[in-house]
């Protein structure tokens, strides 16, 4: 079982810069999971003559403007075949997420450009690509990855709160009983206060209960490296949080 505590709503980065210390000062060991990507596909990493160790990659990537790096994807899709204008990376397959070099519908080029310097700088681990304090842990995760087991493609969220519909309200209210239920390959349930579940099904843009997914997932995560530490007779050298043997420069979404 997943028990939601509490919603905390992080208004600008600086907020979010504020939450990750005060995280990391904190006695309590925390697993987080972060809708963001934590690195760019191999392939453009190559193709740019960039680093190919991971913490080189990003310093690189996070000391171009958000201009310069449009430019750069720019080009790189220009150049491919229609139908492959991204690379991919690994996990983008299995997660059925968008690519991490994307800077539109959604930009999530940008939400890496801006949060992942922000967990470095907090000294948080992103096992198996960056060590950092062993108490606070980052994972990648992907609430529509968990949502699209339970409502397929429906949408269940927008931005736009003109398409802020009935079958999207009656979408999220799927969601919350499959995960009360424990209806999903995960196998947890969340438990919710009559007042949460309300807000998570009033939230229209989704970003409440997009959080809540992330959390279930790394609650997985954290569920998945207690089984490791316990089933073997030595602990891994590493803690896996469920992950894959992945590639470090590009990253893994947990769970996919």
């Amino acid at each position: 079982m997943v028990l939601l505590d509490q919603l905390r709503l992080c208004e600008s980065l600086e907020g979010f810069r504020l939450f990750l210390n005060q995280a990391a000062a904190s006695d309590v060991k925390c697993v987080g999971g972060f809708d963001l990507p934590f690195g760019l596909p191999r392939a453009f990493v190559e193709h740019m003559q960039w680093p190919q160790t991971w913490a080189e990659c990003m310093d690189q990537f996070a000391a171009y403007s958000r201009e310069d790096l449009r430019q750069f994807f720019k080009a790189f899709c220009d150049a491919r075949p229609p139908g492959s204008k991204f690379a991919h990376r690994a996990t983008d397959i299995p997660a059925g997420s968008s690519p991490s070099m994307k800077w539109v519908n959604p930009p999530v080029a940008w939400m890496m450009h801006a949060g992942v310097p922000l967990l470095r700088s907090a000294k948080w681990t992103l096992p198996g690509m960056c060590a950092g304090d062993p108490n606070r842990i980052a994972l990648e995760a992907y609430p529509g990855l968990l949502a699209r087991e339970v409502v397929g493609h429906r949408s269940y969220k927008s931005d736009n709160k003109a398409k802020q519909t009935t079958d999207r309200w009656l979408a999220r209210k799927d969601i919350l009983h499959a995960l009360d239920m424990a209806d999903s390959r995960l196998g947890l349930r969340l438990k919710l206060t009559s007042a949460q579940h309300d807000t998570l099904l009033a939230d229209g843009s989704g970003d409440s209960l997009d959080a809540v997914l992330c959390m279930v997932q790394a609650a997985w995560a954290n569920l998945q490296n207690d089984q490791e530490i316990h089933s073997t007779p030595k602990a891994p050298t590493q803690p896996l949080y469920g992950l894959p043997d992945f590639d470090p420069l590009e990253g893994w979404i947990v769970s996919a």
